[in-house]
This record gives structure tokens, sequence and C-alpha cells, in this order.
């Protein structure tokens, strides 16, 4: 059957829950879908078969009913972010294919990794980027430092590392996993309301010191049961410092 198409009303729905939290314009965002609706899926299939960890490109918007970056990586082993940024760099900026190479390093841990681009009009704010073990910078000509989000993302998936043929599963050095980034983040939120609250953090300074102690601990990758480990050593520290040590006074 046919039924009429408020031409206005799809336009607004493709801005609101497409266009703007990608930072694209509707029309870009349209032909998108009909892309993704006309795409063959047998290759991204076979990878999934194959046991390939799964590229998480994610765009955010900014506003308070969006899902926030860190809710979005929760359950990721490793995060990757893109930054175009060219100002003072407080951590190296690797470029695509050895940033993407580490991104998908096949280890123990959660299956999922995360490819992390910001909005076309403003990129990803530093607490975001402070999410990333890594930061991508695509390089371009001094002239023109930045290029569009659909054009960076096409040349990032373009340097991915292709799939090989299955082989014989290596002894690994370790077998430890790797935590979701989520575990990690609930172990740094703990550690800084401890670290408020005896004294050692200031409201005024604890953002920039926990930016720091956060890249730390992901220069470290510490594995799953050493990040229990602290936070385990965070609650009993609290416990003393509230009790005054009553217990070894007795």
């Amino acid at each position: 059957g046919r039924f009429a198409l408020d031409s206005a009303a799809a336009r607004r729905a493709l801005e609101d829950r497409i266009a703007s939290p990608l930072g694209v314009s509707v029309e870009r965002a349209a032909w998108a879908m009909h892309e993704a609706a006309s795409a063959e899926y047998d290759e991204m299939d076979k990878w999934d078969r194959e046991g390939f960890a799964r590229l998480v490109a994610l765009a955010l918007a900014q506003e308070e009913d969006e899902v926030s970056l860190e809710a979005a990586v929760a359950d990721c082993r490793r995060v990757v972010a893109c930054s175009g940024r060219i100002e003072a760099q407080e951590r190296d900026h690797l470029e695509p294919a050895p940033a993407l190479q580490w991104l998908m390093q096949a280890i123990p841990g959660p299956p999922r990794v995360a490819l992390v681009f910001g909005r076309e009009d403003h990129g990803l704010h530093n607490s975001e980027l402070q999410l990333a073990g890594r930061l991508l910078r695509i390089p371009t000509a001094q002239s023109y430092s930045s290029m569009n989000l659909s054009h960076a993302v096409a040349v990032c998936l373009a340097a991915l590392p292709l799939p090989q043929e299955p082989q014989e599963p290596q002894p690994a050095a370790s077998t430890a996993a790797l935590p979701a980034q989520g575990a990690l983040e609930a172990a740094l939120k703990d550690a800084e309301a401890l670290l408020l609250e005896v004294g050692f953090l200031y409201p005024h300074t604890a953002e920039a010191r926990m930016a720091k102690l956060r890249q730390l601990l992901l220069r470290a990758e510490p594995q799953e049961g050493e990040v229990a480990l602290l936070r385990g050593m965070v609650r009993q520290l609290r416990w003393a410092s509230r009790h005054g040590g009553a217990e070894q006074g007795q």
C-alpha cells in the first residue's frame, strides 16, 4: 500500500537522531543510511566468525541525554582516539597504521575495542582524549592541518589491519586478561574520592592530577587482577583513614 511521507518530519528525525549526534549534515547522514542499507556484510560477518575484535567508531554528541564516551567504551579493552590538534602535546600521537595495529592486537580481555572520533565542528574534549590508551593523528600538510570527519574515518579504515588466514594458536607470554575500560575508570574514581577525602587532592587540582594518574595506568595496561588489587587497597585505606587506626591500637 501507499502512505503519505511528511518530509519535514523525516528531516527533523534524521537531523535529531543521526546527523546532529554525528556532527554531519542531514544530506551526508541520509546518504550514509542509503549506503548502509545497500552494503554487503559478508566480509564483516567473516571477521566476526574468525573471532576478530570489532572496531567501534564512535562520533559523540554532547547533549546531556546522549550516552557519554566513558559509558560507550566501558566494555572495551583498548581505546584509540583520533585527534587533529597540533598545539602543545603532552602525549605522543601515532600515525594510523601503528595506532590501529596496537588497537587490534589479539590479546586476552574483553572482545571489543574502540576507535573514537569527535564531532566534526570541535573534535574530542580533553576529558574524552584522556580515556584513550593511544592518540592517533593523520599526517596532513601544514597548510591544511585537519580534514572532515568522513575523510578521517575513511583514512583510518583503510589503514586497519586486514584479517589473516586462521593459524595455529601461539602460546602467549602472559594469559592474564586486560580489564574493561569501565573497570579501570571505576578504580580511578574510587581512588580520586579517597585522595580527596584524605587531603592529597584538592577540588581545584583533582582533575589535572587524576589525568596524569590515568595516563600512567593506561601506559602500564594493568591486568584485570591488578586493577582489582588496586581497588582492594583503596577500600582498605579508606577504612583505615576513617577509623583512625583503631584496630592497630587494640
